[in-house]
């Protein structure tokens, strides 16, 4: 998880972070004579997040190993979180994966994931124990997918350990079959990030598990038992640099409840070396078949490209999305989706550790990426550490912006006094909508500039309003579940995708997407403006998304048309759907659309 920086590099760092307090000393100033004059007009601010966790029904802490110092690299890495809508109400519910520490607790002591349903009255209700989902252990991603195409949405944890495949019931309980569908693993990997991906597009979900380091040499070393174990001069917990990697596993849905492990046969295992964390599925080439990306910690990201023969190639370092910028690999936690500039193509946003920037990963539409991280204002807050990210519409004015949770991996960095902090705030950055952002996080609400030591992150509508929410997982404390109080006069849609491969109907022979449409791309005409992104499981750090795609859509008080290209190849259109609501949309439903002749 370190970075080392070249003289070079820093003198070079010290050249941009003046032009770039200039030019956002400059922006600021704009800014705040905007805010000012939209005061005076009676409008309001772009956002405001207050946490209610406690309020709304989330309390139990996530407990992960020691609150003072961490011995082991187990105890770092913290847990994901996922919002879904586990019991089909409408209404999304939200999962928060759970830890332990070394000494273990004492029986019926033991903490456990938590299952919060919701209400739908602002608050949630704690039904871990009637779902059967309370499970102890060194718990760490998750991701959601109905992989049996039965309507219900299933759960993956991924562990220090055996993995679990939770089965949902329908009846609002969920069965642990993670043995007899093959993706429990032997229980000496360490799995983080999870996806499912439909690879193949055989109507399937397929699940992708990133790997982190070799499972026993998570608890070998201690601090300062080798140079890898001291940071600024202070003995910390070993690791990654210098322990042995684990292998990412990819998993074939066999389509009778069970999974094949494909790794080998998708030419997954030939990238080695890295050690693996968040998992974002994109078609970053837009040739109808999905691709894989994962930051990785401390060594080369890798962008698995699906041949479209079952076989993937990491590409990567020819694509110009491995290393940052001056060709360095950085230490990436969490990832996330979007097309920030509105050119209609997919980027990737990466973040890293303390002493170094996050990455933006700027789709050049020809199968490569350009780091884009310093022209697009991302260059200054080099002293987080950051895990969770996403791109989310904040104002619903049509350009995602960007939220950023941090915390550090070192409690020492407090007591040592070594230039970063062990809690650290989060960071919203919003779009300009001209292929920049400027840092907001300081005017937005107590739920951004409140500091903590966080992990994962997932966002989606929890109240059906159009206002995005966040769930947070901390370290050692109750996550965050962060509202936004602003109003404004902006438009939303929001898009829930129904893939037709459950079904017996004529439609269903010829097309055959899976039941979630994972994989989807969506696109949305609006305001004289067009708008992208797909539908999928996974990403941020090792959580799963609310899968409804939301755009927000600014003044526009109607949506022109909204395009689905379904992971079976079917192109349609679907007109006439109301803006500010939620529409659910039916493969085979929609009309047909003649690629070969289309023109947006």
């Amino acid at each position: 998880m370190t970075r080392h920086f070249s003289f070079l590099r820093l003198l070079t760092l010290v050249g941009l972070c003046a032009w770039l307090s200039l030019r956002l000393a400059t922006f600021a100033t704009q800014s705040a004579d905007h805010r000012q004059n939209a005061d005076a007009k009676g409008t309001k601010t772009l956002a405001h997040f207050t946490d209610i966790a406690v309020k709304a029904g989330l309390t139990a802490p996530v407990i992960f190993g020691g609150e003072n110092t961490k011995k082991y690299i187990i105890e770092t890495t913290g847990t994901g979180v996922a919002i879904f809508d586990y019991d089909n109400d409408g209404w999304p519910d939200i999962f928060i994966v759970n830890g332990t520490k070394l000494e273990g607790f004492a029986p019926g002591q033991a903490p456990t994931n938590h299952l919060y349903h919701n209400n739908q009255d602002g608050a949630f209700t704690d039904v871990t124990e009637k779902a059967g989902l309370a499970h102890t252990g060194w718990g760490q991603g998750v991701c959601v997918g109905d992989y049996d195409n039965d309507g219900f949405e299933d759960l993956y944890v991924t562990y220090y350990g055996k993995n679990v495949l939770y089965h949902n019931n329908g009846n609002g309980t969920f069965s642990d079959v993670s043995e007899k569908a093959g993706v429990a693993g032997s229980g000496k990997m360490w799995g983080t990030g999870c996806a499912f991906v439909d690879y193949d597009r055989d109507g399937k979900l397929d699940l992708m598990v990133a790997n982190y380091v070799d499972y026993d040499s998570a608890v070998a070393l201690a601090p300062g038992e080798r140079p890898s174990c001291i940071w600024k001069g202070v003995p910390v917990m070993c690791g990654p640099r210098g322990l042995p990697w684990a292998k990412n596993i990819l998993y074939h849905n066999v389509g009778n409840g069970t999974f094949e492990d494909v790794t080998k046969k998708a030419k997954i295992d030939q990238t080695n070396g890295h050690y693996g964390f968040s998992v974002s599925t994109l078609d970053y080439d837009d040739d109808g078949w999905p691709d894989i990306f994962v930051a990785c910690d401390s060594t080369a990201s890798i962008l698995y490209h699906n041949n479209q023969d079952g076989t993937f190639t990491d590409v990567a370092v020819v694509s110009g999305a491995a290393f940052n910028d001056d060709g360095r690999e950085q230490a990436g936690m969490g990832s996330t989706v979007g097309d920030y500039d509105g050119d209609g193509r997919l980027d990737i946003f990466k973040t890293n550790f303390s002493d170094d920037t996050s990455t933006l990963l700027h789709n050049n539409g020809d199968g490569t990426f350009d780091d884009k991280t310093f022209p697009a204002g991302f260059g200054l807050n080099t002293q987080y550490l950051g895990w969770g990210t996403m791109f989310l519409d904040v104002d619903n004015d049509g350009w995602p912006d960007l939220l950023l949770v941090n915390g550090h991996v070192y409690p020492e960095v407090d007591s040592q006094h070594l230039g970063s902090n062990f809690r650290e705030p989060k960071i919203l950055y919003h779009n300009n909508g001209n292929g920049t952002f400027t840092d907001i996080s300081a005017s937005v609400g107590p739920g951004i500039t409140s500091v903590s030591s966080s992990r994962g992150l997932a966002v989606g509508d929890l109240w059906n309003d159009g206002r995005m929410s966040a769930v947070i997982s901390n370290m050692n404390a109750a996550p965050m579940l962060l509202v936004n109080d602003a109003h404004n006069g902006n438009h939303w849609i929001a898009l829930q995708t129904v893939g037709t491969s459950f079904s017996s109907s004529a439609a269903a022979e010829k097309y055959r997407s899976n039941r979630d449409g994972i994989g989807a791309k969506i696109r949305v005409k609006a305001g004289g403006r067009l708008q992208v992104n797909e539908v999928r499981s996974g990403s941020s750090y090792i959580s799963n998304n609310d899968m409804r795609v939301h755009f927000g859509l600014g003044a526009a008080t109607k949506a022109d048309w909204v395009e689905v290209r379904w992971p079976s190849g079917l192109v349609e259109r679907f007109e006439g759907l109301a803006v500010d609501s939620s529409h659910r949309l039916r493969e085979g439903s929609g009309t047909p659309v003649n690629t070969a002749a289309h023109n947006p």
